[in-house]
């Protein structure tokens, strides 16, 4: 825990503004549409952008924080991080339940220091991600943890390197891309938007890191 503590500021300073940022964001996302609510949320960024796993894992503790049950589930098949993040083993995980069928009634959920948060890494890295996230049993692992929790994370592979964030922001209410501000072209962006929205995944919008006043969210 004490790895997560080093990136995850409404850990480590809780009062600052950028963790009031990713509250005011989880608020958002919360209020987005009354009438079919985000519950399954990727987290995702045009191109490679380590900050994707930290945004993905600040606004995870900010939904257990407030009460919520919250599952952080690491979707990205090529490098998953999450496992790294919060100092844990990645032997078994999401692909376990996609292979093994005991998981379904068990999945191998990883309970954080948090209230409320738990964690599923990846899992043993499978040779074609995309037919791991495009078979309907991922359509089932989705409907189990969606019955152990209120909200699911899911950090994906970037937009633009594969098919795989695509493939999973359409089995999912929402998608949230991660932009760093210096670094990530604008018209990668448009790219990656026009990617999702080709698949009718719904892009919610953007969380833009180091920024230059302050490392702070924005939706």
């Amino acid at each position: 825990m004490a790895n997560a503590q080093t990136h995850l500021i409404t850990l480590s300073d809780p009062r600052s503004a950028a963790a009031e940022a990713y509250r005011t964001l989880r608020t958002n996302i919360m209020f987005t549409s009354v009438d079919k609510p985000i519950t399954t949320l990727a987290v995702t960024s045009p191109t490679a952008n380590d900050d994707k796993k930290i945004v993905l894992a600040n606004l995870a503790i900010t939904f257990a924080q407030a009460g919520h049950k919250t599952i952080i589930i690491d979707a990205d098949l090529r490098r998953p991080a999450q496992h790294e993040l919060w100092g844990v083993s990645n032997e078994r995980g999401l692909t376990t339940m996609m292979l093994e069928d005991a998981s379904l009634s068990s999945p191998p959920l990883i309970a954080t220091d948090i209230p409320n948060l738990s964690v599923l890494p990846s899992g043993i890295l499978p040779p074609i991600p995309a037919d791991i996230l495009s078979s309907p049993r991922m359509n089932d692992v989705i409907g189990v943890l969606k019955a152990r929790a209120h909200y699911l994370l899911f950090d994906s592979s970037p937009v633009l390197v594969a098919t795989d964030a695509a493939l999973l922001g359409a089995k999912l209410d929402g998608v949230i891309l991660v932009v760093r501000a210096g670094h990530t072209r604008r018209d990668h962006t448009a790219q990656a938007r026009q990617t999702l929205e080709r698949v009718n995944a719904r892009v919610l919008g953007a969380v833009m890191t180091n920024a230059p006043r302050e490392n702070m969210a924005s939706y």
